[in-house]
Formats: structure tokens, C-alpha cells, sequence
């Protein structure tokens, strides 16, 4: 009986569904020949293509054409920017510390290609928010670092306060990158008023093709050294040839995603829907990250007594998908190092679950999630439901 409802899918922040326009374009291009650094018509065709995604991509960043650099994705975009060496004004720099903070995304934790030794944690809020005297003291506290914080977290939609952060870096004369993976298409992306050196983005996680990133740079006088070397493809930042198709479909998807408009008061609606009903269902609902500022597609949330791994696979047996954190590891319910940072204890983590909304999400959406929720909640754990009654 089951197989005959709708998929509902809640899950945008470990992937959004392609938006049609976007596979269109791509197997459009699928069709073409040439190599986009070849100088017949074939080959200039693919260029133009290319640099049409580039001017996409740039325009929801609000930056330049030639700041943007495809790369294969989110994590080579940020494995890119996490380096020691940069160009500035011609002139190499190097940096001798990383900063990063403790809710960051495993592709920053792992920590590029800094040394162990050479990487400093910085602590968050309760609320997962870096702790901006803790930032101030460490960058005091020696040499120029190069500082990353992911402008909003995968796992709770956090935002953090970029701006305030960027002041800092600026005035200890360190570089500053911001993973906007999860930001693109949902908020504002301004490098100007973050004073961020580089963001980098996912094309996958607002609707365009998996295996496709960006790194956005502010200056392209300030630009990381290129970690894949070899030939000049994409300005001398990126070598090898470029996967027209994809970056077509990227520029798609920033297009549609920038028309949307950030944080829409539709997606904002949605979201107030969905955790009105989950405290009328469950009062003693934790909403995690509740008292900052978040992102309007995301509610990462836990009931006591009820375990994620097997709230996933109930949902999954009434053809719902949701998450309970971060998709891009092993694949195994863990207790989640985000929320581990906020002070959640473990009982509280294992209890997680992440409902994500994107650009297809609808009424209809949250409220067949609304409808199942009480009976797994009751088969797991009746009691949370008690106050309710």
C-alpha cells in the first residue's frame, strides 16, 4: 500500500533533486563535440557554453566572471582553498595556521593541505555559533592565519555571523574562506560585505548536477595555489578539461536558484509549518540552533527515546526520506561531531533528525511527514507524546 504514495523528499542539504531545465540543458550539450580549449567552431561553441555557467555562478555570488574556478565539487573546492600557499598581488604567501571551527563540514576538518600541527579548532555557542572572543585571542596569538567557517551548517542551518568574523581576520591580517555549500541559493552571498577571500560552493545541494563546484574568489589578485596542476584550463587555477555538460548545468541551476530568490518567505512558511507541528505533536521537542539565525530549509530536531537510525528507516518504509545529519560520510547513523560541539549530549545526539526543503518542496511534503510522524513517535517512544494528548 505504501508503494503507491508519493516519494516525499526532505533531504536538499545531502542533495537537491536536478531541476528539469538543468537536465535539459546538459543533454543539450551532451550532444555537442569539442574541446572547450580548442579554437574551431566546435571548440568555441563549448567555451561560450562555459563561460555562460561562469557569469551564472558569478552573478549568485555577486562577484566577477574570471573569480570563479569549476572544479569536481564541494570537497575539491574547499581541499583548493585550505592551502598554505596563495598568490597575492603576484606575489606568493604563505600562511602558517588554519583555523577552523568545530562544526564544520569532514572536507574542512580534514584540513586541506595544512599540516596537523598547523590547525586550531576554534569552539561554538550552544546555539553553534563561533565564539568571537575565542576567535580574536587565537588570532592575536600569532602569525597570519588563514581562517574557514562555513557560512551555514549542514546539519542545524546555522548561520553564522560573517560578517563580525571577517572583521577580525581582516584586522589580524588573515585570509578568510567561507564554505557556502549549504548557503548557495538560500541566502545572500556577499564576498564584499564578509571580507571573505574565497567561498566555495556545490552544485548539487540547489538543484544542478552532482560532481560539480566552484571556488569564488573576492580578488583575483588574492587566489589560492591551484591544487591540480598541469594545464591552463580555467585561468592556470584548475587544470584539466572541463566537463562542459556539468558546468552548463551548474549555470542552470545558479540562474533558477538566484531568480528564487534567498530565504524566500515560501520556504520561511514551509519551515514554520513543520516545527509548529512537530512542538503540537511532541511539546518536549528539541529544536536544535532554534535561538539563532537559520536557514529557512532546514530543522534539525530530536524527541527523547527516539532513536534517528530507526525513525530513518520507518520514514523510509512510508517512502519519506530525511537524514539525520551530515550524508557525506560512511553512511552509518554516529553521533553527529556538530552537535557534539553545541554541548548536545550523546543521548540527545543519537535522537537527531535533519528534515531539509528545497526548490520542489511543498505543503503537501511537510504535512505527509506531519501525518507520519505520531505513529513513529508512538511506537518508539508513547510517552513523548503524553503532554500532547
Amino acid at each position: 500500500m505504501n508503494a503507491k504514495r508519493p516519494h516525499v523528499y526532505l533531504d536538499h542539504n545531502a542533495g537537491a533533486p536536478m531541476r528539469p531545465a538543468v537536465k535539459d540543458r546538459m543533454i543539450e550539450v551532451m550532444s555537442d563535440v569539442g574541446n572547450a580549449s580548442s579554437v574551431h567552431s566546435d571548440g568555441r561553441r563549448a567555451r561560450a557554453r562555459i563561460e555562460a555557467a561562469r557569469e551564472a555562478v558569478a552573478q549568485l555570488c555577486g562577484a566577477r566572471s574570471r573569480a570563479v574556478t569549476f572544479v569536481s565539487g564541494g570537497t575539491e573546492a574547499n581541499m583548493t582553498v585550505l592551502t598554505p600557499q596563495w598568490q597575492d598581488q603576484g606575489a606568493p604567501f604563505y600562511l602558517d595556521r588554519l583555523l577552523r571551527s568545530a562544526v564544520e563540514h569532514p572536507s574542512v576538518t580534514a584540513g586541506g593541505r595544512f599540516a596537523a600541527m598547523s590547525q586550531e579548532v576554534l569552539p561554538v555557542t550552544a546555539d553553534g555559533n563561533v565564539r568571537l572572543e575565542d576567535l580574536e585571542q587565537r588570532l592575536a596569538a600569532g602569525e597570519p592565519a588563514l581562517v574557514s567557517v562555513m557560512a551555514a551548517n549542514n546539519e542545524t542551518g546555522v548561520i553564522q555571523p560573517l560578517e563580525e568574523i571577517g572583521r577580525l581576520v581582516k584586522a589580524a591580517g588573515g585570509f578568510f574562506h567561507v564554505d557556502a555549500v549549504q548557503a548557495a541559493g538560500r541566502m545572500p552571498i556577499d564576498l564584499n560585505a564578509w571580507q571573505a577571500d574565497a567561498v566555495t560552493l556545490s552544485a548539487h545541494k540547489f538543484g544542478g548536477p552532482q560532481g560539480m563546484g566552484a571556488v569564488v574568489v573576492r580578488s583575483t589578485a588574492r587566489v589560492p595555489a591551484a591544487l591540480l596542476t598541469g594545464g591552463g584550463q580555467e585561468n592556470w587555477h584548475r587544470a584539466g578539461t572541463e566537463n562542459t555538460a556539468g558546468i552548463a548545468g551548474f549555470g542552470v541551476a545558479a540562474e533558477e536558484a538566484a531568480a528564487e530568490g534567498a530565504d524566500s518567505a515560501r520556504m520561511k512558511g514551509l519551515q514554520d509549518s513543520l516545527e509548529a507541528g512537530l512542538r503540537t505533536i511532541c511539546p518536549d521537542v528539541t529544536i536544535f540552533g532554534a535561538a539563532a539565525p537559520r536557514l529557512a530549509n532546514t530543522t534539525c530536531f530530536a524527541v527523547e527515546g527516539v532513536a534517528a537510525e530507526t525513525a530513518l528507516i520507518a520514514f523510509d518504509l512510508e517512502r519519506i526520506s530525511l537524514s539525520s545529519g551530515s550524508a557525506c560520510s560512511s553512511g552509518k547513523v554516529s553521533v553527529s561531531h556538530v552537535l557534539s560541539a553545541m554541548g548536545v549530549d550523546e543521548a540527545a545526539a543519537r535522537c537527531a533528525l535533519r528534515v531539509s526543503l528545497g526548490w520542489n518542496s511543498t505543503e503537501a511534503d511537510v504535512a505527509r511527514f506531519l501525518e507520519v510522524w505520531p505513529s513513529i513517535v508512538d511506537r518508539l517512544n508513547p510517552k513523548a507524546r503524553s503532554r500532547a494528548a
